[in-house]
């Protein structure tokens, strides 16, 4: 099964997120708080919650301050501070499509700023829906080709629940519906297999090929957007050639 990843992109992202902890730390302290208090502190019936347990720990997030994040938002210690969840859609340079989705105690102050990073970027902010609707709700997992085949994928992925699984790029990409997940997590934990990368994202039908100079540009735009203390996550359907990444 090979094909052309449509998220290889997110090596380039990981990698950077794992050289600034601190901040994702922060991040998935307010991903737990607001996955708490929209849908209670038993992960095993907030799936939110798990979701953004298992970002956590992906980031090597301890499991004392995990907890400490959820018994603040059940309402112990807790500082009264409301984060609503805004998503941003817009375009950067050569059309590139851009999802930004944001937890904020302010939109009043968010807006503005999103707004000004789509501008710094060439690009600009579009009408709610006008760009999430060329992207699908996925759940995605990269191993190193290495560290699986073929035949152990399909007993171990498609057993699980996966609906597919490509190699491209040195990498196996393995793909299933949000409900599906975390159950193929656990599969892939259990049969020992080392993943690069998993999480549920936002895949693009179609993807815009950049060349170097472009790639360059949206990997800037992202990183500003990514530098944000408000932003969670950022969706591109940009091809980014490694030479850009590595500019």
């Amino acid at each position: 099964m090979a094909g052309h990843s449509k998220w290889a992109n997110i090596k380039h992202r990981k990698a950077r997120q794992d050289a600034v902890k601190g901040k994702a730390w922060s991040k998935c302290s307010r991903a737990i708080m607001v996955a708490v208090k929209n849908g209670g502190a038993d992960p095993e019936t907030n799936l939110t919650l798990r979701y953004a347990i298992v970002d956590a720990k992906a980031v090597n997030m301890a499991k004392d301050t995990i907890e400490k994040a959820i018994k603040k938002a059940s309402g112990e210690g807790s500082e009264g501070v409301t984060y609503e969840e805004v998503r941003y859609e817009g375009y950067g340079s050569g059309g590139v499509a851009i999802i930004v989705d944001v937890l904020t105690d302010n939109v009043n102050r968010t807006a503005p700023e999103m707004r000004k990073l789509f501008e710094m970027g060439n690009g600009n902010l579009a009408k709610p829906g006008s760009v999430a609707f060329g992207f699908s709700s996925t759940g995605v997992i990269l191993i190193e080709e290495l560290n699986t085949n073929e035949e152990q994928l399909m007993d171990v992925a498609l057993e699980a629940g996966a609906n597919d699984f490509v190699l491209a790029e040195g990498l196996w990409e393995v793909t299933c519906e949000p409900q599906e997940y975390l159950r193929v997590r656990q599969a892939f934990e259990t049969a020992e297999i080392a993943m690069v990368s998993s999480e549920v994202t936002m895949v693009p039908a179609t993807q815009v090929d950049c060349d170097a100079t472009l790639g360059a540009k949206i990997l800037r735009m992202i990183e500003g957007f990514e530098d944000h203390d408000d932003v969670q996550n950022v969706f591109t359907n940009a091809n980014i050639p490694e030479e850009a990444m590595e500019e």
